[in-house]
């Protein structure tokens, strides 16, 4: 028999040293390493957390036995469980936000911001801002906007252009006294007061 392997972190299936992997009687046999078990050695476990890659060997009756009293994680504060958490998130591997850095510091791989080629992001922003309405949504101004067929943040000039248009299309001369184009005009007149209000 070799030197004895320290104790695994935080396993109480550990009572005293293991064996390091003899060869035994018969050649090329590995036998398993729980003391006092002449077993063939097939299955391997990690030694310890800080050297996942270098095992024990032992019967399929002792690996089972070290893997139930296997605790990864003992002695180790939360702070420490969270850490080892996030970073088996991403492999443990370095990221970096996708604008290159917060508050304007950039801390990418070659300190540069993203660069968009086909404007995906510019698109969104200008999509999120098209949505961004000037007055709340449930507000007379917001409804007002609505009748008129605007956009949520329409300009003032845009609301007296489409007025003025609106008008022109549901004028009675247009419209030769139509009932519900005289009803709609009346709409459009109320709506275009309580922008011209809120503008000003």
């Amino acid at each position: 028999m070799s030197g004895s392997p320290q104790k695994p972190h935080g396993n109480p299936f550990h009572e005293g040293p293991y064996r390091t992997g003899d060869a035994g009687s018969d050649a090329g046999l590995r036998r398993c390493e729980r003391p006092g078990c002449a077993a063939e050695g097939l299955h391997r476990a990690p030694r310890s957390r800080d050297d996942l890659t270098s095992y024990y060997w032992f019967c399929l009756e002792h690996v089972r036995e070290y893997n139930l009293a296997w605790d990864y994680f003992k002695d180790l504060d939360e702070d420490d469980i969270e850490r080892i958490r996030r970073g088996d998130a991403v492999w443990q591997r370095p990221t970096w936000p996708l604008n290159g850095g917060l508050g304007g510091r950039k801390t990418g791989p070659h300190s540069r911001p993203l660069h968009d080629g086909f404007g995906f992001f510019t698109e969104e922003a200008a999509d999120q801002e098209q949505h961004k309405g000037r007055f709340p949504p449930a507000s007379r101004q917001a409804k007002a906007l609505r009748t008129l067929e605007l956009a949520p943040n329409a300009t003032l000039a845009e609301v007296k252009a489409r007025y003025k248009s609106l008008v022109k299309e549901l004028h009675p001369d247009i419209t030769g006294g139509d009932g519900l184009s005289e009803e709609r005009l009346k709409i459009i007149n109320l709506a275009y007061s309580d922008l011209k209000a809120a503008f000003d």
